[in-house]
C-alpha cells in the first residue's frame, strides 16, 4: 500500500502562509473586543430583579448586556438574532426562568420548541438548574422538538398510526411500488422521498404534485402509490406529522382556541431553519397575542436545500410590526482573529441584518491558508499536518476537524486517512464514496472486468444497458447453474424480446470488459465513462434533485483516486479497504470520547465546534459550488424556481461564514489550484476580504456590462495590475504560474497580483 507524506520543511512553509496567494491586502482583520460586562455590573441590587440575576450568577451563568436585554423581554414578538457562538441556549432557558421567577407565569402557558431532542433535552437540563424553579414546574413547560409537539396533538385526537422512521422499510415500499410499475431502477428512492418532503413541508400533499412533464407525472403515480401504502399499513413519516397538525388547526378552530388560550408565551429555538409548514403552525398557535420569542442567526440559514426558508427570519419584522430586536454579538468560541475574519466575508451579503461580532478571547493565533496543486496533495499536506502536531504531543486526533462542501470533496482526505492508518469519523452518509449510486456502477464495470462471473458486480451495471435488473439478473443465474460461460454477462444475449441493438450493446459491453482488464486503473475508468457519462446525462430520472454539476464532480473524483494505481486488483484492494475502513467507523461514531479526527460536510458541523478546523476546497466551483453559479438554469423537483445565482452565491457565502465560526483556536483554509483538471481561483469568499479591490472592478465590470450579453460567465485565475490607472489583466495558464507571488504589468510597469476575473465561457 502507497504512502503518501510531503517533506516537513515544505509543511512548515505552509503553516506560514498568513495570507491567501494573491492577497493584496496583507492584514487578517480582527474583531473588536467586547465589553466584558455582565450582570454583576449590569443589574445593581436595588432593581427588583436583582435577586433572579444574583442568583444566575451563583450558578455561573452571567449575562452580558444584549443577551440580559433579551432575558427581561416580556410582551409581544422578539427577534433574537443569536450570531455564531453568542450563547443562544443560555438566553432562551434564562428567559423562560425569568417568565416564571419574576412574572410568575403558569409553567403549563410556555411552549419551547427546538429542531432536535438533543437540543430539547439540554434545554430542559438547563431551565432545570435555574433558580427558585421547582422540578415540577420545570416539567410542567412544554418543551420538545416540532414533532414530539404535534405528533402529541395528533395522538390527542385520536390518531394511532405509527411512525415510519425506518428508511430501509421506505425503500423496500418504493421499490416494490416502481417493480410493479416496471420503472425500478429508473429513480431513487432516496430522491423521490426528498422530493414528497420538499412538498409536504410547504403544505402541498401528494395530489398537489407537478404533473407537466412525463417524469413528473410518473414521480406523482409513485409517490400516490407510496402514499396509499403507507395508509394501508397504518403508517405516518415526519412530514406527515407537521402536514396532519396544520390542517387540523386549520379546519378544527376548537383545538386552535384550545392551544392559543393555553400557550400564552412560545420560544423558538434556530428560527433561521423554520420551514413554511413549521411557521404556520406557530404563527396560528402564538396568535392573537403573538408574544413569539424566536432565536436564530440570518447569517447561517444553510438548510434551504432541506425546506429551510430564509425569507421566515429576514421577514419577521413585517410579519409581525413592532418587534423588538435583540443582538446577540458577542461571540464567545473563537479568538478575534477568526472572528474577524467571519465578519469580513459574511457581510458582503445583501439579504442580511446588519450586525458585527464581537470576541471574547484575545489570542494572536491567525487563521492560515494553503494553495495545493490539487484535491490531493490537498490531502497529503492536511493529514500531515495532523500527524506532525499529534506526533509532537501539540494536540490529539480529537482536536481537530475537516469540513467540506460536498460530499464528493471528502474522497481524498478519507483515502488518505486509510493510507496512512489515522483514525477518523464521517458524519452524515454512512456510505463510502465508492458505494455511493453514481459511483458503484463504475466500480463494478472495474469489478467485472477482473471476475466475468462476479454476480453481484453484474447485478450493479445492468441499469447502464438498460435492463431491468431483477428480472435479468434472476436470468442470468438461472442459464449459468444449467450452462455455465465465460462471462455472466453474455446469458443476457438470450433474453426473450431483446432487440438487435440490445444484443450489440451487450456485446459491446462485454469487449469492453475484456478491454480494459489489462489497462492502468485511471485509463479503465476514462473508457467506462466514455458511455457511462451519456447514461447519466440522459436518464434524468435518475438524479432528480442532484445537479448534474454535481454528478460530475463526483465521476472525476473516482478518476483522480484510480490515477495512483499501477493495476486495477491493486485500485479495487484499496477500494475494498476503504469499504471495510468505513465499517469500522460505526462503534466510533456512537463514541463521542473517541480519539478521532471529525470529517463532516459544512452542513453537518452546524451547531458544533472544535479547537482546530481545516476548510478544504475553499477554490470556485467547488465553494461555493458550480450548482449555485448555474442556479438559474436549475431544473430539479425541489429546487425554488425563483431562486436566482445571487441568492445562491449568498448561501454559499453563508456555508463559507459557518465553517470559518466553527473554530476555536486554529482555522486552516485550503484553496487547491485545479478542480477537475481545470485552473480555479482561490474562493471569492476569501479573496474579497484579502483583495477588495479586484472584488469591486470584478462587480462593477459585471453591473456595467449587464444587459448587453446574454453568455454563460465563468470566474478564471488572471494576473491583474494594482495600479489605479491601469486595467491591464491577463488569464493564469498554468499550476507554475500560480506558484509565483507578482509579475510587472506589461503595460504600466506595476505590479500584477494574482485575482479572479469574470469572462464569457
Amino acid at each position: 500500500m502507497q504512502n503518501s507524506t510531503m517533506p516537513s520543511q515544505k509543511l512548515e512553509e505552509n503553516r506560514e502562509l498568513h495570507f491567501p496567494e494573491g492577497a493584496t491586502k496583507k492584514e487578517i482583520p480582527k474583531a473588536e473586543m467586547a465589553n466584558s460586562k455582565t450582570t454583576v455590573e449590569l443589574v445593581s441590587d436595588q432593581e427588583p430583579d436583582a435577586y433572579y440575576f444574583r442568583s444566575l450568577e451563583q450558578k455561573g451563568v452571567k449575562l452580558n448586556e444584549p443577551q440580559l436585554q433579551a432575558t427581561r423581554h416580556l410582551d409581544g414578538p422578539a427577534l433574537v438574532l443569536a450570531g455564531a457562538g453568542s450563547g443562544k441556549t443560555r438566553v432562551l432557558s434564562s428567559r423562560a426562568g425569568y417568565l416564571l421567577s419574576i412574572h410568575n407565569v403558569n409553567p403549563k402557558q410556555i411552549l419551547l420548541l427546538t429542531f432536535t431532542k438533543k437540543a430539547a433535552d439540554e434545554m430542559k437540563e438547563r431551565i432545570g438548574l435555574l433558580p427558585g424553579l421547582s422540578p415540577r414546574s420545570v416539567r410542567e413547560i412544554t418543551t420538545g422538538t416540532y414533532h414530539s409537539i404535534f405528533l402529541k396533538l395528533l395522538k390527542g385526537r385520536g390518531d394511532s398510526r405509527s411512525i415510519l422512521s425506518n428508511e430501509k422499510r421506505k425503500h423496500i415500499y418504493l421499490k416494490n411500488i416502481m417493480r410493479e410499475m416496471n420503472v425500478k431502477d429508473d429513480y431513487e428512492p432516496e430522491s423521490l422521498l426528498a422530493i414528497l418532503s420538499h412538498y409536504k413541508n410547504n403544505m402541498t400533499p401528494v395530489e398537489g404534485l407537478p404533473t407537466e412533464t412525463p417524469v413528473e407525472k410518473e414521480v406523482k403515480k409513485i409517490l400516490t402509490k407510496y402514499e396509499k401504502i403507507k395508509h394501508q399499513e397504518g403508517y405516518m413519516d415526519f412530514d406527515d406529522i407537521l402536514l396532519d397538525a396544520y390542517h387540523l388547526l386549520k379546519q378544527d378552530q376548537h383545538v386552535l382556541d384550545m392551544l392559543q388560550k393555553r400557550y400564552s408565551f412560545v420560544l423558538c429555538d434556530e428560527w433561521q431553519d423554520t420551514n413554511p409548514v413549521q411557521y404556520e403552525l406557530i404563527k396560528m398557535i402564538a396568535a392573537p397575542q403573538n408574544n413569539l420569542f424566536v432565536v436564530g442567526d440570518d447569517d447561517q440559514t444553510i438548510y434551504e436545500f432541506n425546506g429551510a426558508d430564509s425569507s421566515i427570519i429576514l421577514n419577521f419584522n413585517k410579519q409581525y410590526p413592532g418587534t423588538k430586536t435583540y443582538k446577540l454579538d458577542i461571540n464567545y468560541r473563537s479568538n478575534t482573529k477568526i472572528v474577524g475574519l467571519a465578519n469580513n466575508v459574511i457581510s458582503i451579503n445583501k439579504q442580511r441584518y446588519e450586525k458585527t461580532l464581537q470576541a471574547s478571547k484575545e489570542n494572536e493565533a491567525s487563521p492560515s491558508f494553503l494553495r495545493p496543486k490539487d484535491p490531493n496533495e490537498e490531502a497529503e499536506k492536511v493529514v500531515q499536518q495532523i500527524v506532525n502536531e499529534v506526533s509532537e504531543g501539540k494536540r490529539s486526533y480529537r482536536e481537530f476537524a475537516i469540513l467540506y462542501r460536498a460530499n464528493s470533496n471528502s474522497r481524498a482526505i478519507f483515502d488518505q486517512f486509510v493510507l496512512q492508518g489515522i483514525p477518523f469519523v464521517t458524519y452524515g452518509d454512512t456510505n463510502t464514496f465508492y458505494e455511493q449510486s453514481i459511483v458503484k456502477p463504475v466500480i463494478d464495470h472495474l469489478r467485472l472486468a477482473l471476475d466475468a462471473k462476479n454476480m453481484d458486480a453484474v447485478y450493479g451495471m445492468l441499469p447502464t444497458l438498460y435492463l431491468n435488473r431483477e428480472k435479468t439478473s434472476d436470468f442470468i443465474w438461472n442459464k449459468e447453474s444449467r450452462d455455465p460461460k465465460k462471462h455472466l454477462l453474455s446469458h443476457a444475449l438470450d433474453l426473450t424480446h431483446l432487440k438487435e441493438f440490445q444484443k450489440k450493446q451487450i456485446k459491446e459491453r462485454i469487449q469492453l470488459l475484456d478491454k480494459i482488464r489489462t489497462m492502468k486503473p485511471l485509463e479503465a475508468v476514462r473508457e467506462i465513462r466514455s458511455f457511462y457519462d451519456k447514461y447519466i446525462d440522459a436518464n434524468e430520472k435518475k438524479n432528480l434533485t442532484m445537479h448534474k454539476e454535481m454528478v460530475k464532480d463526483t465521476l472525476s473524483e473516482i478518476e483522480s483516486s484510480a490515477s495512483r494505481y499501477k493495476t486495477i486488483d491493486e485500485f479495487l484492494a484499496f477500494v475494498d479497504e476503504i469499504i471495510e475502513k468505513n465499517k469500522d467507523m460505526v462503534a466510533l461514531r456512537k463514541n463521542p470520547e473517541a480519539d478521532v479526527v471529525k470529517v463532516m460536510t459544512i452542513h453537518k458541523s452546524k451547531g458544533l465546534e472544535f479547537p482546530v478546523v481545516f476548510l478544504i476546497g475553499a477554490s470556485e466551483n467547488v465553494l461555493p459550488h458550480r450548482s449555485a453559479l448555474d442556479a438559474n438554469e436549475r431544473k430539479d423537483m425541489v429546487i425554488d424556481s425563483k431562486k436566482k445565482i445571487a441568492a445562491a452565491i449568498e448561501g454559499e457565502r453563508r456555508l463559507a461564514y459557518v465553517a470559518i465560526t466553527r473554530a476555536e483556536e486554529e482555522l486552516v483554509i485550503s484553496s487547491p489550484c485545479t478542480f477537475r483538471e481545470k485552473q480555479v481561483p482561490i474562493s471569492r469568499f476569501i479573496m474579497d476580504v484579502f483583495s477588495p479591490e479586484q472584488r469591486n472592478i470584478k462587480y462593477a465590470k459585471k453591473n456595467k456590462n449587464q444587459g448587453q450579453s446574454s453568455g454563460e460567465k465563468v470566474s478564471i485565475l488572471v494576473w491583474a495590475c494594482t495600479s489605479n490607472d491601469c486595467i491591464a489583466w491577463k488569464r493564469i495558464e498554468t499550476y507554475k504560474d500560480t506558484l509565483v507571488k507578482s509579475v510587472d504589468c506589461p503595460l504600466c510597469g506595476g505590479t500584477m497580483v494574482q485575482g479572479n476575473r469574470e469572462v464569457e465561457k
